[in-house]
């Protein structure tokens, strides 16, 4: 029998690295939380874009976020909750029927956007699920 730890975040409260890829899909992060590391993986480069005309630089440009930004934000809320990731100063952040609550969510977005996903969004969504339950189920000592 093998045991594997395939929780998120180490005890330290840093991301695995098998999971520094939801890194590079997460907008800046504020200083002094896991995700503002640099990911330990080169980042892709984006296409250049033509330039903006002047009516368009006139406002500055915000980037569409993307389904992996949101599963992102939902599973370190879950985590946070869980006690995977630690909280300033030591303190507390055990809730399990918040965690609960985030877990439902990516469930119900992944039931949502079955079908809809690029084959890396969905492994993603599966495994953080996959990653959130066990979690879960550890927490309450099924």
């Amino acid at each position: 029998m093998k045991v594997t730890d395939r929780r998120m975040f180490t005890p330290e409260g840093e991301l695995r690295q098998e999971y520094r890829h939801l890194e590079d899909a997460a907008p800046p992060a504020v200083s002094g939380s896991p995700a503002a590391e640099p990911p330990a993986s080169g980042r892709v480069e984006e296409p250049e874009k033509p330039a903006p005309s002047r009516e368009e630089s006139a406002e500055p440009a915000a980037e569409e976020p993307s389904i992996l930004e949101l599963v992102r934000l939902l599973a370190e809320n879950a985590s946070i909750h869980l006690q995977q990731a630690e909280m300033p100063g030591g303190r507390s952040s055990e809730n399990l029927d918040l965690a609960k609550l985030y877990i439902d969510l990516l469930s119900v977005l992944k039931k949502k956007t079955d079908g809809n996903l690029t084959a890396r969004e969905d492994s993603v969504l599966e495994d953080v699920l996959y990653q959130l339950r066990l979690g879960y189920a550890e927490r309450r000592g099924f």
